[in-house]
């Protein structure tokens, strides 16, 4: 018996052994497949396969795994995604060549045969015994089918994948079975469409009609005969016969099976013979596999659809089904994406902020009345080269759906402040007294019967931006300033609790999944918010009122075998936040931010929009938020990782002496607004009037004699005075600026990397 030189090759108990397997199933081949049971060529021992009787009848074929191809709302394409890139096509729509090319190089007597090839067994067996060595094979090319179906069915488990291929008596028994029934329940033509699309054609391609795509960048239709003959090669072993990685090595294997095909009378000498001679005319395409395929900038909004895909319970009770029908693919899913919104918003982000800037920025776009994501973008490109300043985290969405632990949304929670208020009674033209500065009020009522305490011996202080902005402001002026000393009265004098319940009804939380703090600091937007949080909020004083739930996914349409179906999917459910009176309200205050207040540089001229700028303590982060009737929009600038301050700074090629929410943010949602409203109806608010608070007499703003304004434009009962009506100059961009005593706030770790500050405790 030959033997193989040490350090490679079988030892000759090994050659013995499967040699023997070749023998033992050739003989239970030879006498008549059915057999009574395997177990009396003693197979059945412990530890062995089952009796070949008692394998299922029927074999259970998994649908193919394939690429899901994920469309904007106008049916344009996103992206492509897969755990296996494959196309399933019809035999019709596989070259002739390509057909006849691997039937002759795997199994030339395919359509001879039954499930079994008995010449081939015996072929196999004497080529075998003569050599010492299992040297042929004898699988017919539905064996081979047979055995890819479990290879698929394993996925990619590889403890599946080892048991599927272990070279065993077992599995060619199994094989046997199920090759039988597959011959009898398909026939040669669909056995023969089913191998080409499930088989593995090497560089990530199962199928045909992806290898087609891969080595040529063509269908599988169009291959020519020397392109068919390669393909085939390769399946026999797609690392060794890889043409991209070894041409010389995939060349004869490709002329071998041109010479195969002569011999079988596939094709004439003469063809093979010109078609060895011509050059392998490889074109490939490179692998691209998911949402860094997006075009658009659009990574970040492909990953969030398939953050929801995988945690919502319409596509699956457990996130193990879910992340199993997501694997499987071949998912055509039409999301809410508005082409345009999301070309404008990362031209826009482009423009302002560089990739390269020590900040970042991050943009949303939500539609009114639907909650459907228009647009979803950010300054650092999508991917996982650090070294290219990629990343995939989603700095517009919340902890859950792939997004950060959020940033403190500044002056932009003042409008919530505002719509709890006039809920709870408040008149539009309502007067506080506005110091410059003061300490927190002492008690604020909270939740559930609680209380907020400021410390007697050290009071927290809070101050506005400049020391020229001092009261009496009433409601539109002190939104439009964004006068912070206004807001913490008025959110002292309503209490906590209506303020956190408006924005659980608005959709607003926190971004990494937290309770809001019950502190009066919630006025100046000390909890961290994500921007599509922020925008979808904003979208409900847009609606009038009406809150609806954010969704990205239009329909899904999942292909399996020939057929596809429609699958559920989450549907937005809109509820009433606040009355269209309050909305009306703060759309009124909000285009007086915007008109002549501290958004004016986002203004879109004509078009009616109303907004909030935001600009955190010590300048972390910098946010607009604005809509009109048919759009809202959050754009937020900052440092992801709450590190660098935006003072002394360069941002898009410009220097800041120091950052605020209408500076940068600001102009970014401007142009993009711009952009995704171009060629939309211009649709106009419901304009309501609100009369001049400081007008009139001292106690017409107030609600009733409890009030805590008393006549002399102080703060409780005078101890914090100030009736400077001037309130006027200084700079027109205010953002919170206010000392604390240690410990008053509540840091976040840096773990998360967003954010570490402004909590109260």
């Amino acid at each position: 018996m030959p033997k193989k030189s040490s350090g490679g090759g079988l030892s000759p108990a090994q050659q013995a052994a499967k040699f023997l397997g070749v023998s033992v199933l050739a003989g239970a081949v030879l006498a008549g497949i059915a057999l009574p049971a395997v177990g009396a060529l003693g197979l059945a021992a412990k530890g062995s396969v089952e009796s070949f009787d008692e394998l299922p009848a029927n074999m259970k074929t998994p649908p193919l795994s394939q690429r899901t191809t994920i469309l904007d709302a106008d049916g344009g394409q996103i992206a492509s995604v897969y755990s296996r890139d494959r196309t399933v096509v019809g035999l019709k729509d596989v070259s002739p060549y390509m057909q006849k090319a691997i039937v002759a190089i795997e199994d030339s007597r395919f359509y001879q045969h039954g499930a079994v090839d008995l010449k081939g067994v015996l072929r196999a067996l004497n080529k075998n015994a003569r050599s010492g060595e299992v040297s042929q094979g004898a699988s017919t090319l539905t064996q081979q089918y047979v055995k890819n179906v479990f290879v698929e069915e394993a996925g990619d488990d590889p403890t599946k994948v080892a048991q599927a291929t272990q070279q065993t008596i077992g599995r060619k028994i199994r094989e046997l079975k199920y090759a039988i029934q597959v011959e009898e329940e398909l026939g040669k033509k669909k056995i023969l469409e089913n191998y080409l699309n499930i088989t593995f054609f090497g560089q990530q391609a199962y199928g045909v009609e992806a290898a087609a795509q891969r080595y040529f960048s063509k269908s599988a239709k169009d291959l020519n005969v020397q392109e068919s003959a390669l393909l085939a090669g390769i399946v026999q072993s797609p690392s060794r016969y890889d043409p991209v990685n070894d041409e010389a090595e995939a060349t004869k294997r490709r002329n071998t099976v041109l010479q195969r095909m002569a011999a079988v009378g596939d094709i004439s000498r003469a063809q093979a013979a010109d078609a060895m001679k011509a050059p392998l005319g490889l074109e490939v395409s490179k692998p691209r596999n998911g949402c860094i395929t997006a075009v658009k900038g659009a990574g970040f909004f492909c990953d969030y659809v398939r953050e929801v895909f995988l945690n919502d319970k319409v596509f699956g009770k457990t996130k193990e089904a879910r992340a199993k029908v997501w694997n499987q693919g071949g998912l055509t899913i039409r999301t809410t994406m508005d082409a345009a919104a999301q070309d404008s918003a990362q031209r826009s982000i482009k423009d302002h902020v560089y990739k390269s800037d020590e900040v970042a920025t991050a943009a949303s776009i939500v539609q009114p009345g639907t909650g459907k994501i228009l647009a979803m973008g950010q300054s650092r490109p999508y991917g996982v080269d650090i070294k290219k300043g990629e990343t995939t985290l989603n700095l517009s969405a919340n902890d859950d759906m792939g997004g950060g632990m959020g940033y403190q949304p500044g002056s932009t929670f003042k409008p919530i402040v505002a719509a709890a208020a006039l809920e709870d009674g408040m008149p539009a033209n309502k007067v506080y007294s506005s110091p410059y500065q003061m300490a927190y009020p002492s008690p604020v009522s909270a939740c559930d019967g609680k209380r907020w305490m400021n410390d007697r011996g050290n009071p927290a202080k809070l101050e506005n931006e400049n020391s020229s902005e001092v009261g009496p402001y009433d409601m539109k002026e002190a939104t439009a300033k964004s006068v912070n000393t206004y807001y913490v009265q008025m959110i002292s004098d309503i209490g906590i609790c209506p303020v956190t319940t408006m924005a659980k009804k608005m959709g607003v939380e926190r971004a990494d999944g937290r309770k809001m703090d019950q502190a009066p600091s919630i006025a100046l937007g000390t909890q961290e918010m994500s921007p599509l949080t922020m925008a979808n909020g904003y979208a409900t004083f847009a609606s009038r009122g009406m809150y609806c739930t954010p969704i990205a996914i239009e329909s899904v349409g999942q292909r399996v075998g020939d057929k596809t179906k429609s699958l559920e999917v989450p549907k937005s459910t809109c509820s009433r936040a606040m009355s269209e009176k309050t909305a009306d309200t703060i759309n009124a205050l909000l285009k007086g931010v915007v008109e002549d207040g501290t958004g004016s540089k986002a203004g879109l001229g004509s078009r009616p929009s109303a907004g909030k700028t935001g600009t955190t303590d010590e300048r972390y982060a910098a946010w607009f938020v604005g809509y009109t009737p048919n759009m809202a929009g959050a754009v937020w600038v900052g440092d992801p990782a709450h590190k660098r301050k935006m003072s002394g700074i360069t941002i898009g090629g410009r220097s800041y002496g120091k950052v605020f929410g209408g500076e940068v943010p600001g102009p970014i949602w401007r142009d993009m607004m711009s952009g995704a409203l171009e060629g939309k109806p211009v649709e106009q608010f419901n304009d309501i009037h609100i009369p001049d608070g400081r007008n009139k007499g001292r106690g017409d703003g107030n609600r009733d004699d409890d009030d805590r304004d008393d006549d002399n434009g102080g703060f409780i009962g005078g101890l914090v005075g100030g009736n400077n009506n001037g309130g006027g100059g200084g700079e027109p961009f205010p953002t919170p600026s206010f000392s604390l005593p240690e410990g008053f706030f509540r840091g976040q770790d840096n773990g998360g990397g967003n954010g570490n500050g402004g909590r109260f405790g």
